[in-house]
């Protein structure tokens, strides 16, 4: 059996892992990461992710350390507005629109929005270029076993891995932390996200719609034009039958729910892209590390695609690791550096999960009563300029 010596190996080739690869390479150690199954890297391919990523301020910093904005900037499409439309009523219309406007609290857009298809194919090519870092798609981790000095990962190619740092990266259930003993809390809804991409007539104007009804928020994030129209993704949140249900639907009746949905706000949407079905849950790791192992991103935490926190949180775990990685490298991955990320990281992590587990039970809200409470509690957050203001700040993750 072949043995190999690395600084860091990061289980995962998701958004996530393949930025941890390349935020840990440029930084100067060496990395190794593994994925059982290689990214789908085109739009129409089976088995492409569809959803699309928005990169908050915070998080763009970070990319472009790791030399991956470089690459992303010209596919990006900027959020400059992010609009919550409250349509509770008794008719799907809009009857509360509130728009939280970036240029309230900084001169940059609230962040910038990527296909998850797109950021695979340019971080991949990426890691390629960097000659401290090696992506081995189509492998997996086999076997864990630590000790306090190293772990040991058997890979499913008969590869032995010897590293300082484990970084579990591979999904929200992650073998690499079943493997560490590590047990999570999780939060079922009952609900589930359809993703696809539209076009439609009206320019969405980098504005990221959110809208309420009940089931969950039906979203429009701004794309990059598509075949010459204004594009955007969308995420509609659902009960479970419901999104099956509309999955299924012929391409002009699921056109025609998706319109009524839209409350028409940008013209009739056209479906540009295949449907995809995501199961939606929250979720959270009793703890972000265990010996020589520290988790990250869906390993760590899930929650619901509401206010562009996901991957947000994600980035902000390797932000906090790399901070502790370069203030003391002879540390990387001992118990001090991991017990230190572990206190910066998880009240704040269990608190934005409990925080988004309250946005979406209330967007899920099915009696008019209660819907009528949630639009009142929106104007009352709008109404006023310092608590709006602190929302928007607390979502970039700026604010502690």
């Amino acid at each position: 059996m072949s043995t190999q010596d690395v600084d860091i190996l990061v289980s995962g080739g998701g958004v996530a892992g393949l930025t941890a690869a390349a935020v840990f390479g440029s930084a100067g150690f060496s990395v190794l990461c593994v994925d059982p199954t290689p990214p789908v890297t085109e739009r129409d391919a089976a088995g492409s992710d569809l959803r699309t990523t928005a990169f908050l301020q915070p998080a763009q910093a970070l990319l472009e350390r790791a030399g991956l904005w470089q690459r992303l900037d010209a596919y990006a499409a900027p959020l400059q507005i992010m609009r919550i439309v409250d349509a509770g009523g008794a008719v799907p219309e809009p009857r509360i629109v509130k728009d939280f406007n970036a240029s309230d609290i900084s001169e940059r857009p609230f962040g910038w929005n990527l296909p998850n298809w797109l950021l695979r194919r340019e971080m991949v090519a990426r890691l390629a270029e960097m000659p401290n870092v090696e992506f081995r798609p189509g492998t997996g981790t086999a076997s864990l076993f630590t000790r306090e000095a190293e772990a040991r990962v058997g890979l499913s190619d008969g590869t032995m891995v010897r590293a300082r740092l484990v970084i579990a990266a591979d999904g929200r259930n992650s073998p690499v932390r079943e493997a560490a003993g590590v047990k999570v809390k999780t939060i079922r809804y009952g609900q589930k996200a359809l993703a696809f991409a539209v076009t439609h007539p009206i320019p969405h104007e980098n504005v990221s719609t959110e809208i309420h009804r009940s089931g969950g928020p039906f979203t429009l994030v701004p794309l990059p034009d598509y075949n010459g129209l204004p594009s955007s993704a969308i995420v509609w949140m659902e009960r479970g039958p419901e999104v099956l249900r509309l999955a299924e639907l012929p391409e002009a009746e699921f056109e025609t729910a998706m319109n009524e949905r839209s409350c028409g706000l940008f013209g009739p949407l056209t479906l540009a892209s295949r449907r995809t079905v995501w199961p939606i849950i929250s979720q959270y790791a009793e703890r972000m590390y265990a010996e020589r192992v520290a988790l990250v991103a869906e390993a760590a935490h899930v929650v619901p695609p509401i206010g562009a926190q996901g991957l947000n949180m994600s980035l902000g775990d390797m932000r906090v690791l790399l901070e502790l990685a370069e203030a003391a490298p002879e540390r990387l991955g001992d118990a001090q550096m991991l017990e230190a990320y572990h206190r910066k990281r998880h009240m704040e992590v269990r608190a934005r999960v409990a925080g988004i587990d309250v946005l979406n039970r209330a967007s899920m809200m099915e009696a008019r009563p209660l819907r009528d409470l949630r639009a009142a509690g929106l104007n009352a957050i709008y109404s006023l300029a310092p608590v709006r203001k602190t929302m928007m700040q607390l979502g970039l993750g700026t604010k502690g």
